[in-house]
């Protein structure tokens, strides 16, 4: 999820853990940094491209090395604020704030591998879009009428805004199975394969879905909305390039972006270069990571991501608008 999540989450976690222990600003102040921690492994350069996505969300969002941690950085911020005699209270706080970031980053397409150093499977649920005003605002209002009142009240707003945004995170997912049991009804009607979908939301809402369907040689996009959840999917097709993806058989960076996104990848070629997209984020023909592989003859040393170019306002919610 977005930084301002993670930020709010972390801090409301840790004020419901320590309660009236200590006053509301120092555990939102510790909650809000430790649920910030994990991200910082953004800034760090791993030398290309495909490495620093595929190498984001790993050791630092990995449950068993935070349950680790926990217990050194609770007694550290015991001794800062000088309550020492009350460290193991700190340590299952902070326990709580550092998992709860990983688990709500499970929630999204992008993929965590939590299960480090046992598996660096990238898990991913795909049921809420990596910024969601629905799931972020009432948790961020509770919170901040919370420090506003202070005391038991102000804790009490602090739970009504966790439970606001569990129940949203809740409702994702069985809303999420509803679309993908739909969808997959429909393509069925259709004669199309369900073997390999995708359901997950689009932008910032979770009433429109975008539908990622593979099959050999090609690939197929489109939308469900709940608002018109019986009318029929029209699937628009694109080539996947499993030619192209065969003569790059060997390369570790076309293997690590198939690998990272599940299958769901396309390669194409453009003047004698090959380029391979992660389809889960974004939309044809601009997908959030699309990466520069060279030729195979000449395969990029350090392949460079593709920036995306972002549709104006006034057009993204005419899209929105035509889904839902």
């Amino acid at each position: 999820m977005d930084s301002v999540s993670q930020f709010v989450l972390g801090a409301s976690v840790s004020m419901a853990a320590m309660g009236r222990r200590v006053p509301l600003w120092q555990s939102a102040l510790v909650g809000a940094a430790c649920g910030t921690l994990p991200d910082l492994d953004v800034f760090l350069d791993h030398g290309d491209a495909i490495r620093n996505m595929t190498l984001h969300r790993t050791e630092t969002h990995a449950l068993l090395w935070l349950t680790l941690v926990s217990p050194l950085l609770g007694w550290l911020i015991a001794g800062l604020f000088r309550q020492q005699p009350g460290w193991q209270q700190w340590c299952l706080a902070v326990w709580l704030t550092l998992i709860t970031h990983p688990l709500l980053d499970l929630m999204t397409v992008y993929g965590t591998q939590l299960g480090l150093p046992l598996t660096d499977y990238p898990y991913a649920i795909g049921s809420i879009y990596i910024i969601d005003p629905l799931y972020t605002l009432p948790l961020l209002i509770c919170f901040a009428v919370a420090l506003w009142r202070r005391g038991e009240r102000g804790l009490r707003w602090n739970r009504i805004g966790l439970t606001l945004s569990s129940l949203y995170l809740i409702w994702s997912v069985v809303i999420q199975g509803v679309a993908i049991w739909q969808v997959k009804s429909d393509l069925a009607r259709q004669g199309i394969s369900t073997d390999k979908i995708l359901v997950t939301p689009t932008a910032f809402n979770t009433l429109v879905w975008r539908i990622v369907v593979m099959e050999p040689g090609r690939y197929g996009e489109s939308y469900w909305s709940l608002l018109s959840p019986r009318r029929e999917l029209r699937v628009a097709w694109q080539p996947r390039g499993e030619n192209l993806f065969r003569e790059m058989k060997g390369d570790w960076y076309a293997e690590r972006v198939a690998w990272f996104s599940h299958g769901f990848y396309a390669v194409r070629e453009n003047q004698g270069r090959l380029y391979i997209a992660d389809l889960r984020m974004g939309e044809d023909p601009a997908y959030t990571f699309t990466f520069d592989l060279g030729s195979p003859e000449r395969p990029a040393a350090h392949p460079r991501r593709l920036s995306s170019p972002r549709p104006s306002l006034k057009n993204a919610f005419n899209k929105f608008s035509a889904r839902l």
